[in-house]
This record gives structure tokens, sequence and C-alpha cells, in this order.
């Protein structure tokens, strides 16, 4: 492990001595693409998200919103991918700000980072036991108690972290595969039948109609919020082969496919249902817009595969956001951004290579979260899920804004020669400033996207919990530069000798 010393001059070698460091390529293009992916989660963002932009966002402008979306995050990876073939670290946004807009900024951008994937986790965890409670319950009659699918997610999570990403790179490649089969069977059967009762129309991504409904800001927020992890591909670049080609590639793959097959199902799953019952079915029964079609083109058998893969496929989600959450723990960790955190979460397992003790430790936090929202009385999907899918969707947005405006300032001030009107100025620059209307978006539709948690003090509280993280991430930065500079030196620099900052 290294230091980058043109960039930290002042960080002896010494202060790299006992970095741990995380299996070097174990996993190669398609593995993290997987990863990324899968923190989508495409069946759960489907039928998770767009009947609600069907029912009260822009109506059967869903697609139109993918559409729109796609387009967005593919102009911000643009610059991201840029800064990601000169930079390799697990921190990923910490490392890449840090470098972009300096380590004060980087911390607490790494902070916001972790604190998104931290309670990602939860989240997941709530909508995994709901729909798990409700489809034995549909299907086999037994009635067993959410926390017991909790407790299931919660061991199967800590285990795939502890024994590293080759474990559970091949267990997300099943869990992926079938949940996209059968979504693509539904949307397939549809177009080959010609559409749905309306016939087809293209009305439905025709970008226009993205800006039109009940709440077209509400419909475009939750577009956004259906990719929320596919940044994750650049903290798997110390652990994949060849990260400097591998994880541009990956990003724009997980971006431009994952948003391709947003828009068709979405699409299809309107067509099907019929443009001029869509809203009404959205609204009565969000699942049969999905359900319905899938019955009536591919068969009975399918819905009920699609109503098991809804569970799977929240698991599969849960379990890419633990490993993100480990892996930010693990890079804090491993500079001593705190002392006694190099001696714990910024190790690395022996063997196989994890940030184990990360792992462990997010798994502990999330049993927290969840015996408070327990406690509290809140619903594992109404409550748990909405509240701190929230919470830690703006907190991310955030940070892809401020990751935006940093590669701007580091391809000026670190690679001039590397500049391009395009890739490192215009694609950044748009991006950072379409984040930020997406966080806009966010804070004005927050009551609508809680729903029944719309008067939650945590809800309320979010701007705040964020704003907090931030400005607490900047002052120990400041702390640590009069007080510890060595150490201050580190933050943010800590990259692979052979993937080093070039």
């Amino acid at each position: 492990m290294a230091v980058d010393e043109s960039v930290a001059p002042a960080a002896s070698s010494a202060g790299q001595e006992g970095v741990h460091r995380l299996k070097p390529n174990a996993i190669g293009l398609l593995g993290v693409v997987f990863m990324a992916v899968a923190t989508a989660a495409p069946i759960t963002a489907m039928t998770g998200n767009v009947p609600f932009m069907v029912s009260a966002g822009n109506g059967i402008g869903a697609p139109a919103s993918y559409l729109v979306a796609m387009v967005v995050l593919a102009i911000f990876s643009v610059g991201f991918t840029s800064m990601a073939k000169h930079i390799t670290s697990t921190g990923a946004f910490y490392g890449f700000i840090s470098y972009g807009l300096g380590r004060s900024v980087g911390l607490a951008s790494g902070l916001l980072a972790t604190f998104a994937y931290v309670v990602f986790e939860p989240a997941l965890i709530g909508i995994f036991s709901t729909f798990a409670t409700e489809t034995l319950l549909d299907q086999t009659g037994l009635d067993i108690p959410w926390w017991a699918f909790a407790v299931l997610m919660l061991a199967i999570n800590a285990t795939g972290t502890w024994f590293g990403v080759s474990v559970a790179e091949k267990l997300l490649v099943v869990l992926l595969a079938t949940e996209v089969t059968v979504l693509a069977a539904m949307a397939i059967s549809v177009a080959l039948h010609g559409g749905g009762p309306d016939g087809f129309s293209i009305d439905p991504v025709n970008p226009v109609n993205a800006f039109k409904g009940t709440s077209a800001g509400l419909g475009l927020f939750f577009a956004f919020w259906s990719w929320v992890g596919f940044e994750s591909t650049a903290m798997y670049g110390e652990e994949s082969r060849n990260p400097k080609k591998i994880i541009p590639k990956a990003t724009m793959i997980s971006v431009l496919g994952v948003g391709v097959f947003y828009v068709f199902v979405s699409w299809m799953a309107i067509t099907g249902t019929g443009q001029s019952n869509a809203v009404k079915v959205a609204t009565d029964n969000p699942l049969n817009l999905f359900f319905n079609p899938t019955e009536q083109y591919v068969g009975h058998w399918a819905v009920v595969v699609m109503q098991w893969l809804m569970i799977t496929g929240s698991l599969a989600c849960g379990m890419a956001f633990h490993n993100c959450a480990a892996r930010y723990m693990y890079a804090l960790g491993r500079e001593g951004v705190l002392p006694s955190l190099k001696r714990t979460v910024g190790r690395t397992h022996e063997r196989h290579g994890s940030p184990h003790i990360a792992g462990l430790v997010q798994t502990a936090i999330t049993a927290v979260l969840l015996l408070a929202f327990w406690a509290a009385g809140k619903d594992p999907y109404t409550g748990t899920y909405v509240l701190l899918a929230i919470l830690g969707t703006m907190a991310i947005l955030v940070v892809q804004a401020v990751c935006s405006f940093a590669v701007l300032v580091y391809f000026r001030s670190h690679h001039p020669e590397s500049r391009h009107w395009f890739r490192t100025f215009a694609a950044p620059l748009v991006g950072g400033v379409a984040m930020l209307a997406v966080v806009t978006l966010l804070v004005s539709n927050m009551g609508v996207a809680a729903g029944a948690e719309s008067g939650s003090l945590v809800l309320r509280a979010t701007p705040w919990i964020v704003a907090l993280i931030a400005i607490g991430g900047i002052g120990y930065a400041q702390f640590l530069k009069r007080r510890d500079p060595d150490r201050y030196q580190l933050l943010g620099r800590t990259v692979l000798e052979e993937t080093k900052e070039r």
C-alpha cells in the first residue's frame, strides 16, 4: 500500500506500515458489474418504484423518467470514470473527492457515503422481511414474524462479507440472473403480442411526458433513486483485475445496461396493463401493474416465481449494500481516522482478504437500527425501509454532486494534460448541477415519498442529519490538520502500490 507522495509529502512510509489490503484480482469485469447492479435491485426498483411513480408521479410517463435519469447519470459517469482511470481506492468517493477538493471535504464525503450505505442495509432488510412474510403467508399459509427473516438476512450478509467478495459475487450472479429473466420474460412477451389492451404506443417513453402528471418531480426522483449504488463499482477497484480499465467499463455498463432494462420493462408493464387503465391499477393494487401482464402474457407460474424473486432481489440488494458499507468502513479505518479503527475495522482477514471486522461492525449497527425501529413500532416496510432509504439516498446524492465538482478541480490541478472539454469539464459540470437538482427534488417531495411516515421525526430530521455529518467530517479533518498533521495527510490517500494515482 502507498500514499501518493506527490500529493501527500508529509505522509511517511511508517504511516503505512501494517496497513492491511483487500484480496487483489478477486473479481473481473462481470463480477464488478454484478455487484453494482445488485445494489440497484432491478426487481425491487421495478415492482416497488414504478407503481408509485405511475400512481402519484408522472403517470404513464414513468418510463420516460428512467430515460431522462439514464442520460443524466451517463453524463455524470463520464467524469466519474475519467477519474477512476487515475485513482483506485476502496474508498471510492472518499478517495476521489479527497484528491479533487482536499482532505477535509473528502473526509466529510467519506463519512456521508459510509453513513448512506450503513442505513441502506437495514432499509433493505425491512423490505426483504415484508416480501418474505407476505409471500409465505400467501403461498403456504405460514405466518412467520418478520424479525425471523431479518435475523436470517443479517447472518447471510455477515457470512458473505467474511469469506470475501468472490463468494458474494457467485451468489449475486444467480440471484440477479433469475430476477432479470422473469422481468424480461414479461416485457418481451408483451412486446411480441403487439402490446396490451390499448395496443402499442411510444407515449410512455416520450421524454416530454417525464415532466407531466400529478407530480413530475416525485416521478423523476424515484427514477434516480432506482440507480442508487451504481457508483459502487469504484470501491471494488482494489479487488478487481486491471482496475484502471475495468472500473470505467463496469460503471458505464451498469448505468446504460440498467437504464435500458428499466425503460423497457416499465414501458411494457404499462403497455401490458393498458395505458388507459395503468394509473388506476397502480393506485388500487400497485403490484398488479406487473402481476397482471405477467399472468396474462407469460402465465401464473411466472407470477409465483416473481413473488419469490422479489424476496431474493431485495436480499441481493441488501447484501451488496452490506459489502459497500464494510468497504467504506475499512477504507476509513486503515488510514487511522481514529487510531483504534486501524487495529479493528481497518484490518482484513488473513486468509480471505476480506474486511471481516468491518462487516461484523456493520452487522451490529444494522441490528441496533432494526431494534430501534421495532421498539418505535415502525412497520418494516412503510417505516423502516421508506425512512432509512430516503435518509441514505439524500446522503449519497449529495456526495455524487460533490464528486462531480471534484472531477473539475482534479483535472485542472493534477492532470492538465488529460483535460478534455467534455469528459473533464462539461460532463462533470452538468452531472453535478443535475445531482443538486435531484437533491432538491428529494427535499421538496420527501413528505409524499414517505407516505404514511410523512410526519415522522426521522423524516423531518433527515436534512439536518446529513448536514451534521458533513459539518462534523470537515471539523474533524481540520482538528487533525492542526493536532495530528501526519494522520491528516493520509486522509483519502491510501491506494494500492500497483494502482496508485497517476
